[in-house]
């Protein structure tokens, strides 16, 4: 990680979760951060416990709101001008409605197809933009994607959100081989984050199994992060959790 210090990454959905985890890492190891979210208050909060705890980085709320297209072409703008540009771009929003395929709101298939691809798309884009306009030939762009981009679960209500993530597994390998054909050594990585099945008793015990997972997935993803920037080809990394083995990253 030493390269990366004193240089820009992008956390898109910075405020919670997966996004605000990736962020602190990252300023820990000394990097200029941007997180995006709609809301900043959390970012803000969290920009303060990093001063606070001494990181060698810096982290740089902004608000945005992905869903709209100019609001994200304004914030990449305000990065040109105030950190010059991006050097690594992280699309980590993403969200869900529960609106089956046959009973389902337009409204909320449009707002998942606006944040978990254009948005990405749209980041992918100008990210990649602002690199070559730098000449900067060693940046990385990492979509952080589920286990819904690579398999259907059996839900109705999860039916419309895996579509939009099974598209972002396919644009990861568009702009992989576009990346080749540019003969750049810019480099594409997808996740996909994989829980184990399992039977509960008691729905609270189905609670709590899958909040523990989840904080094990938002610790093994900013390890995948790390890991990532430090590669020197484009790849899909495999996370996978599992009561007997705990966390193995694999490169298929």
């Amino acid at each position: 990680m030493e390269r990366w210090k004193g240089r820009v990454a992008l956390v898109t959905g910075a405020s919670v979760g997966i996004g605000a985890a990736v962020a602190r890492a990252l300023v820990q190891h000394g990097m200029k951060v941007v997180g995006c979210a709609r809301n900043v208050d959390k970012i803000e909060k969290l920009a303060a416990e990093c001063q606070s705890a001494g990181y060698s980085g810096t982290l740089i709320p902004y608000k945005c709101d992905l869903s709209c297209e100019e609001d994200i072409l304004s914030m990449f703008s305000a990065i040109k001008t105030l950190h010059q540009g991006v050097d690594v771009c992280i699309n980590n929003a993403g969200l869900a409605h529960n609106e089956p395929l046959l009973s389902g709101k337009t409204d909320s298939w449009r707002n998942m197809i606006d944040v978990n691809v254009l948005a990405l798309s749209i980041c992918t884009r100008e990210a990649y933009q602002s690199m070559k306009e730098r000449n900067v030939d060693d940046g990385h762009i990492i979509n952080i994607n589920s286990m819904g981009g690579h398999r259907m679960v059996p839900s109705a209500d999860e039916h419309f959100y895996c579509a939009t993530k099974y598209a972002v597994t396919a644009l990861t390998e568009g702009l992989r081989q576009e990346l080749r054909e540019a003969k750049t050594h810019i480099r594409a990585t997808v996740s996909r984050a994989t829980l184990p099945c399992h039977r509960f008793s008691y729905e609270s015990d189905k609670c709590l199994i899958q909040l523990l997972y989840r904080k094990m997935i938002v610790e093994h993803v900013c390890v995948f992060v790390r890991v990532c920037v430090t590669m020197s080809v484009c790849v899909c990394v495999n996370i996978n959790i599992n009561n007997e083995h705990g966390l193995s990253l694999s490169l298929p």
